[in-house]
């Protein structure tokens, strides 16, 4: 750099760690893509994509830690922002589950945001938050002071805040939601088969395990190179990749397929409908 020497590690990166991370997203990944073609759950698509930038993230890893001790910036920059940016793309996919446990249960009134402008409105945020961060990592892989290097991590700091505020919004939401649903529950969350409750748990879990890896990660950028999270590689593992791997393991056991209403499926949005069509003819002749 040219007002400052600048490292690109503060350690010398595990081959190991970021070899067994690179297996373990892969399969991950695999088991996604396997479970979303049988299922047919198009809407997992960002999260499939996730995984892979996930993957490929700590493949560039490897060959930077294979590189040591000289290490060249393309495969460091791969990594530093495939792995930033990827858990937007789990965090989109974790407001569309949502968004689809309000129509399975036909939540709608218990809600304080409808279905239908919940993903709109919970994703662009999260759009906003990806490309943000993604500016801020392309302004740091290409930066030649160390005055653009802050700036950079600055405006990834702005990213994930916005990711941060997002998804705390986004918790509230389901919080009242869910509280309003059990509550005063709707005929379809009493007739659906399908355990939405435990669905809207696995969000909560999913969700804190984004949440404190976006906190972990702003933590880290303020405290900037010389700081202690940046010093040692342990943390990035513990609280970045562990998170959210965890997060795709969760997801597998808890397959998001089982919440997306299929008109063919057990015959229960029949029944839903045979009800509903008999309470609102009752109605009708209650007001003739």
């Amino acid at each position: 750099m040219s007002d400052s020497s600048y490292v690109l590690y503060n350690y010398t990166p595990s081959l190991a760690a970021a070899v067994v991370a690179l297996l373990l997203f892969l399969a991950a990944t695999g088991v996604h893509i396997f479970l979303a073609a049988k299922h047919r759950s198009k809407f997992l698509i960002a999260f499939i994509i996730g995984g892979f930038l996930e993957t490929v993230g700590y493949a560039a890893r490897a060959v930077s830690a294979h590189q040591a001790p000289n290490y060249s910036t393309m495969p460091y920059a791969l990594q530093s922002l495939f792995i930033l940016i990827a858990p937007s793309l789990f965090a989109a996919s974790i407001y569309m589950i949502l968004g689809r446990i309000i129509v399975l249960t036909d939540g709608d009134s218990r809600s304080i945001i409808p279905a239908r402008r919940m993903t709109k409105i919970f994703v662009l945020g999260d759009v906003l938050a990806f490309f943000i961060q993604a500016g801020g990592g392309g302004i740091m892989s290409s930066a030649k002071s160390t005055s653009t290097l802050k700036l950079g991590e600055k405006v990834i700091i702005v990213g994930l805040i916005v990711q941060i505020l997002s998804f705390g919004f986004f918790v509230v939401v389901s919080l009242i939601f869910h509280q309003r649903i059990t509550a005063n529950p709707t005929p379809a969350s009493m007739t659906v088969r399908v355990n939405w409750n435990r669905y809207l748990i696995v969000l909560y879990i999913a969700s804190a395990m984004v949440m404190v890896r976006c906190v972990y990660r702003v933590v880290e950028y303020i405290q900037g190179q010389t700081g202690e999270l940046q010093s040692h590689e342990y943390f990035a593992y513990i609280f970045d990749a562990a998170l959210i791997f965890f997060v795709m393991v969760i997801f597998m056991i808890f397959h998001p397929s089982q919440v997306v209403p299929k008109p063919e499926a057990e015959g229960y949005e029949t029944e839903l409908m045979y009800k509903q069509s008999n309470h609102h003819g009752s109605s009708l002749r209650m007001d003739v």
